[in-house]
């Protein structure tokens, strides 16, 4: 099997560990496309409200950065597979509370908003450490790549297929399938989950004390701020996109067209990105994906119809590999070359959640302080030029992000930089 993948992606160690984290994320990412995408969707049919969907939206991603300080806390004290486990269980609960409230959910939106938030905040937590743990400099291209070649591929199959059962079937028959078979494949992550090496951390939980290693540490610092803007632009973008196409064409199967589209080109160029994007091309990457996700907003801006959407998801799924690749691995190696980055990584971690989560939350407020003020139709294009411009910014702090040795030799480095640190 491993020569096998080095035959298709190229030359990189393959490790159990990290076929079975693959695995696992592949499961994931095909659970949460096959049927988050319908959630506010779902809502939105019974409020027909941009201000309940935006509130969904807000719980999420207040609850997430607090479930992160939870989780890394208790990742320090116990295995944090079992943290992962929680995750997953939080996410299926949603699902279930969703088909249990049923023709009422969107009365209760802030209370399932903040169930997939706690299901998000541990199952990314112990997602990403594990990331940190099992990834090196030499193959986080490649799982970073790789993974989001697996979540393309749940983006094709799962929208189009919950789309096309959700139009088949009468009242909210669809939605029920479709949430069974989630619950099904997040059942199939905890069971890979057990084949995971058990890792275990020691140590105080201070993610205070790496927040203020901001001011020690340029790099650092700028990988906060780029996520602080990242979030800018996907707290909007990450529901309005959906609901306009929902709106424009009053189809779910049209809604899962549009996720195929999308997912069917991001496929495709993060194969591309993971062979052809090296450490030295990151920052011109990054510039230029940013870029391209920004001006592509103009195309459904100027004139909005079905096509120009589906020309609009074409176009970010070229521009998101492009960007996402490079900017990843750059921030876990901004991580691995910090102060005390082995024993803090559950930190560093929680500390990028929290700014990434900050911008989310700053968007949907600029959003709902918008339309309170003025009426959606009229407010939501110019709030999505200004959020919009989140993943371009991010490039104009990254472009300073400078090691003093190549990435290559990160292993060396953190060794040195751990022991000049113990003098400060």
């Amino acid at each position: 099997m491993k020569k096998g993948l080095n035959a298709i992606l190229g030359e990189v160690e393959v490790t159990r560990d990290l076929i079975l984290l693959l695995s696992i994320g592949g499961l994931y990412a095909l659970g949460i496309f096959l049927s988050n995408t319908f959630v506010n969707i779902y809502l939105w049919k019974q409020s027909g409200e941009y201000v309940a969907i935006a509130l969904y939206n807000l719980s999420i991603y207040i609850m997430q950065p607090l479930t992160f300080i939870l989780a890394g806390r208790w990742a320090k004290r116990m295995d944090r597979v079992i943290v992962l486990r929680l995750g997953v269980i939080f996410l299926s609960l949603f699902f279930l509370t969703v088909l249990f409230f049923g023709e009422q959910a969107a009365n209760y939106k802030i209370v399932l908003g903040s169930v997939l938030g706690i299901g998000y905040g541990f199952y990314w937590l112990a997602f990403n450490v594990l990331t940190f743990e099992i990834t090196e400099p030499d193959t986080r291209d490649f799982f970073n790549g790789f993974l989001g070649l697996l979540q393309s591929f749940g983006g094709m199959i799962g929208p189009i297929l919950a789309g096309f059962i959700i139009s088949r079937l009468t009242a909210n028959t669809g939605y029920t399938v479709i949430f069974t078979i989630s619950l099904s494949l997040f059942v199939l992550a905890v069971v890979c989950s057990f084949f995971l090496k058990r890792r275990s951390a020691e140590g105080n939980f201070s993610f205070k004390r790496i927040i203020h290693e901001r001011k020690r540490d340029r790099n650092w610092n700028k990988i906060l701020y780029a996520h602080t803007f990242q979030g800018l632009r996907e707290g909007t973008f990450l529901f309005v996109i959906s609901i306009w196409v929902f709106i424009t064409t009053q189809s779910e199967l049209a809604l899962g067209t549009f996720n195929l589209v999308f997912s069917g080109f991001a496929f495709l160029f993060y194969y591309l990105a993971t062979r052809f994007i090296k450490p030295k091309r990151r920052k011109w990457s990054i510039f230029v994906g940013g870029l391209t996700l920004y001006l592509s907003l103009y195309l459904i801006l100027i004139h909005l119809s079905y096509p120009t959407l589906l020309i609009y998801a074409a176009i970010i799924g070229i521009a998101y590999p492009i960007l996402f690749v490079p900017y990843i691995s750059l921030t876990y190696d901004v991580i691995g070359k910090a102060w005390h980055a082995g024993e803090m990584r559950i930190e560093y971690i929680v500390v990028r959640e929290l700014f990434l989560n900050l911008g989310r939350v700053i968007s949907i407020a600029i959003f709902l302080t918008g339309i309170t003020f003025f009426s959606p139709e009229t407010i939501i294009p110019y709030i999505l030029m200004i959020v919009g411009s989140g993943h371009f910014i991010i490039y104009f702090f990254i472009k300073d992000v400078h090691f003093p040795v190549d990435t290559k030799e990160e292993s060396i480095f953190v060794k040195n930089k751990l022991a000049d640190n113990d003098n400060r």
